[in-house]
């Protein structure tokens, strides 16, 4: 079996803008990914990547599940008991594959393993139940309460600072370690799936200090603030450091970038450590780079995720076959996909049949370079988490974005190749309503039966129930959208 399927390994950060890998081409001049560079221009970046409900917990279910978010049941940050059906990781436990997770899960109910033999768990650097805690704890002798977090930044913050620790005791390193110590005393005789995923660069924004130390003092790019976001005549005081909709001075806004940026840095040093040691292991596994959502890092003077703008909305999308399979080298997608897809491409890449209960699609016609896209339109969505009337759709075919918030009727439409910064709405434009009537169209073909009456067929309608779990959850229940 080993011989005739790949490894898999899914590496996976939390809260990291699609825009932070160096292949991006609108990635800052300043910002150092090397090793994710190279897993991208060695095999495939999708740069119309999303993740179809922008926060932890459901963004994590459509990926663990390959399913919309509308198909799981959860459109929100909640936490939910779930029985489902089918998981990647349970998929391939069962076709024989060593199954590991190390890292942040952030699934409910904890410690469920969703179909992992094993896991080392840390779905933050504080608490309890954690294992990186408890490493810090008894390996190195921390005494604090927090030791993880006993800087005192806010882990939804947009404080930026060193941190505390130094590199070798933080989490991100922790996981590479014990990532690398799996891979040497794995089983032989059969394929593995390793499940690598990182808390960073989410909040606290305090990255090792030799990190933060090389950003501090740059030139970094300034927030992009739209024609149709809200203004701002100076940055006011006494700002809640968990706010998301806000106006930092020039100086808070370069800690915070700087911390960002510093911690993607870190990031790929720490899986250039793991490329060191395991090249040859790793050079015949389908080796796949994402993150759960992104970061609006002051864009359009709003901060942290669950937006549908591309700073929260897009993600990194990276794939690198086997090199055995002989995949053709730096191909890039520009149509949409999303975390929803990665299942399904795992399953075929590794000849299983992909459960009915997928609304994903496989990404190796596009790897093998044989298909430039895999869907028209892409559906995203979130309801309102730091205000109610938030909640939001999106559809996008990679060239343009429609969005409509639930509760206030506002729409954009985005022109993505011409404005990848989202700077000029065309809903404010003239003839505005002729550019919006097709992408009404196509955002009511995904809503029509949904149990909250976003849509009576012909029209969206303003106002209805968009609350986090759809009504009619149930655990282990599908629903039949899409």
């Amino acid at each position: 079996m080993a011989e005739t399927r790949p490894n898999v390994v899914l590496i996976m950060t939390d809260q990291q803008r699609g825009d932070c890998v160096g292949l991006d081409p609108n990635a800052p001049e300043v910002l150092q990914t090397p090793n994710l560079d190279w897993l991208g221009n060695s095999g495939a970046m999708f740069g119309r990547g999303y993740s179809e409900c922008p926060s932890c917990i459901p963004a994590r279910r459509s990926l663990m599940t390959g399913t919309a978010p509308a198909a799981n049941g959860v459109v929100g940050f909640q936490g939910t008991e779930w029985e489902p059906r089918h998981t990647l990781a349970g998929e391939l436990s069962r076709a024989g594959y060593q199954t590991e997770m190390i890292g942040k899960l952030h699934l409910s109910p904890m410690r469920k393993r969703y179909g992992f033999d094993h896991m080392q768990l840390a779905d933050a650097t504080r608490g309890r139940e954690n294992d990186y805690v408890d490493w810090l704890k008894e390996r190195h002798g921390r005494t604090e309460v927090d030791p993880g977090m006993a800087h005192g930044i806010s882990a939804n913050g947009w404080v930026g600072r060193p941190h505390h620790l130094p590199e070798e005791q933080m989490h991100t390193f922790w996981c590479v370690d014990r990532a690398m110590a799996f891979l040497q005393k794995r089983d032989p005789s059969v394929p593995f799936f390793l499940n690598l995923s990182f808390i960073d660069p989410h909040p606290p924004l305090t990255p090792p200090r030799v990190y933060y130390d090389r950003y501090i003092n740059r030139a970094l790019p300034e927030p992009v603030v739209g024609d149709w976001a809200a203004q701002f005549e100076a940055p006011p005081k006494g700002l809640d450091p968990d706010a998301s909709e806000i106006c930092l001075n020039a100086y808070d806004m370069q800690c915070a970038r700087a911390a960002y940026y510093g911690m993607v840095n870190f990031i790929d040093d720490q899986i250039g450590r793991l490329i060191q040691v395991a090249r040859g292991i790793l050079n015949e596994s389908l080796i796949i780079f994402t993150s759960d959502h992104g970061e609006m890092l002051g864009d359009h003077h709003l901060f942290r995720k669950t937006w549908p703008f591309e700073a929260s909305a897009r993600v990194p999308f990276l794939i690198r076959a086997p090199r055995s399979w002989g995949a053709p080298e730096s191909v890039t997608c520009g149509s949409p996909v999303g975390l929803q897809d990665i299942m399904p491409t795992i399953l075929d890449a590794c000849g299983l049949d992909v459960p009915e209960t997928c609304t994903g699609k496989s990404l190796l016609p596009v790897l093998r370079g044989e298909s430039d896209g895999v869907r028209e339109v892409l559906h995203g969505e979130h309801s309102g988490c730091y205000a109610y009337e938030h909640g939001n759709h999106y559809v996008t075919d990679g060239r343009h974005k429609y969005i409509w918030f639930t509760q206030t009727g506002r729409e954009h439409l985005f022109d993505l190749d011409e404005d990848p910064h989202e700077l000029h709405d065309l809903a404010l434009g003239e003839g505005a309503d002729d550019l919006l009537s097709p992408w009404r169209k196509r955002l009511i073909r995904f809503l029509e039966g949904r149990p909250e009456g976003f849509t009576d067929g012909d029209r969206l309608v303003t106002g209805r129930e968009h609350r986090s779990v759809m009504p009619g959850y149930e655990p282990e229940r599908m629903f039949p959208f899409l």
